[in-house]
């Protein structure tokens, strides 16, 4: 049985001001991936640092936010 919580990652490219949101259940795993460009979408920006997480206990409740932030609204704030 895997980490029970979910997590809402921010990653920024180190070399530009990508920055990139998903969700997991693994923090560790996700960023490892990312920066040996396993992720093809965005293998081109990489490498990443993890500049932010948000914790959630239930799959539904991490994808909310996720969801949110990738549509570009919270930008106003």
């Amino acid at each position: 049985m895997g980490n029970p919580y979910w997590h809402v990652y921010f990653l920024k490219s180190i070399t530009t001001d990508f920055l990139y949101i998903g969700s997991t259940n693994s923090r560790g795993r996700q960023l490892e991936e990312h920066n040996e460009g396993k992720v093809q979408s965005i293998k081109v920006y990489r490498r990443f640092k993890m500049i932010a997480f948000i914790v959630r206990e239930i799959e539904r409740k991490a994808r909310e936010p996720e969801k949110y932030f990738k549509t570009g609204s919270w930008k106003q704030y």
